[in-house]
């Protein structure tokens, strides 16, 4: 896969194409999951329904309940947030109430031609059900998003380059996403890391400004995770954990420097866009489906 270097990086580039559409590419839904203290399913609908996937947003509470039905679906999305306040350790206890209700569906679901995407909290989910990186489809805990190395939350735009070339990322070089969390530093045994590098699951990686590797320098890597991962697959790369918001960052002016990088457009006579490129993210996601 081809990385630019920071002089070939553009403004453009960095936002995207220039118009927004809602095309219908698929009649398949996603399920987008809630709960108490997730906060991030409005973004993450608006970003699928962009790139064209329809979605419901389903309290946990309705699918234990029987009033929605996980079959219906062919996208299961855990978005960000801080479920039940994160008290008990991020993301365990929502990961906690699907194993003790949801489990036979879930696997069933997993069974079938499906997606799972955890965002922030929702990566957090995952690692605490185990569905990555589920070596031989066995849902263990192998990895852990342990507290930030500085011990505060970071809320910070970052820069992401995908590692392995799959589903996820096809036709990106990079992305720009938000930060929120205060634990997102990955963690992993020796054994298992050499695994994720074997079978290509290292999907994303922090990086500097001009795509260079961030060496778990701050703030390129802005939580200390080892080998800067940033995102994960399960071991048939149905599965993806992913720390960053590429869904709060979807338009130009989400960019945190879109001021700027307006101005220095209009004087290169470019039009401005509208999308950011991390709208790629989505269409790749919903691409696998048409």
């Amino acid at each position: 896969m081809k990385m630019t270097s920071n002089s070939e990086k553009s403004p453009s580039g960095r936002a995207g194409k220039n118009d927004i559409s809602n095309p219908a590419k698929t009649d398949e839904k996603a399920i987008i999951m809630s709960g108490y203290g997730i906060n991030s399913e409005m973004e993450t609908q608006e970003a699928f329904k962009r790139a064209g996937m329809g979605s419901d947003i389903v309290h946990i509470n309705d699918l234990i309940a029987g009033r929605k039905k996980l079959s219906d679906y062919r996208l299961l999305v855990f978005p960000g947030g801080f479920s039940y306040g994160d008290d008990t350790g991020a993301g365990n206890a929502y990961a906690n109430r699907v194993r003790n209700n949801l489990w036979d569906d879930l696997e069933k679901f997993l069974d079938n031609d499906t997606l799972v995407l955890g965002i922030c909290n929702g990566f957090q989910i995952l690692a605490n059900l185990g569905l990555v990186p589920a070596f031989n489809k066995k849902y263990e805990r192998d990895i852990a998003l342990m507290p930030n190395r500085k011990g505060v939350l970071e809320c910070r735009f970052v820069t992401l380059k995908p590692v392995s070339d799959n589903l996820w990322t096809r036709d990106i070089e990079w992305m720009y996403c938000p930060i929120s969390h205060g634990e997102g530093n990955f963690f992993c045994s020796p054994e298992t890391l050499v695994r994720l590098k074997t079978k290509n699951m290292i999907t994303f990686q922090y990086c500097q400004d001009n795509l260079s590797p961030a060496n778990g320098e701050y703030p390129y890597n802005p939580n200390g995770s080892t080998e800067d991962i940033a995102g994960i697959t399960s071991e048939n790369g149905k599965v993806l954990g992913l720390m960053p918001h590429p869904e709060r960052a979807m338009n130009f002016t989400n960019l945190y420097d879109w001021p700027y990088q307006k101005e220095k457009m209009k004087r290169e006579g470019k039009k401005l866009p509208q999308e950011s490129l991390n709208m790629q993210f989505f269409k790749n996601i919903v691409n696998y489906f048409c």
